[in-house]
C-alpha cells in the first residue's frame, strides 16, 4: 500500500479537495464521483459525504493508496 503523508494548513480540509490535493483524483468532480461511489473510506469507514472535514490524526483510503492527515508544523500565516 502507498502512504502519502498530508499536512493540513488549517484545521480541516474538506475530503473532496483533499483527495484532489494528493493526487488521487484528477480534479474535483473525479473526487466527488469516487466519493459517492463508495470508494473512499475514512479511519477504516466508508465516507459517502463529499466535504466531510477531515482533521488531523485521521486517514483516508482509497484501494492501495493511504493519506495520513497530520497538524501544521507552523501556524498559518495571519492575513
Amino acid at each position: 500500500m502507498t502512504i502519502i503523508d498530508f499536512e493540513l494548513r488549517g484545521e480541516f480540509i474538506p475530503l473532496d479537495a483533499l483527495l484532489k490535493a494528493t493526487g488521487m483524483a484528477g480534479s474535483g468532480g473525479a473526487a466527488k464521483a469516487l466519493v459517492a461511489d463508495g470508494r473512499v473510506a475514512v479511519d477504516g469507514q466508508p465516507e459517502l459525504r463529499k466535504t466531510c472535514k477531515v482533521r488531523a490524526g485521521q486517514e483516508v483510503a482509497i484501494t492501495g493508496v493511504c493519506v495520513r492527515v497530520h497538524a501544521p508544523t507552523m501556524p498559518a500565516p495571519l492575513d
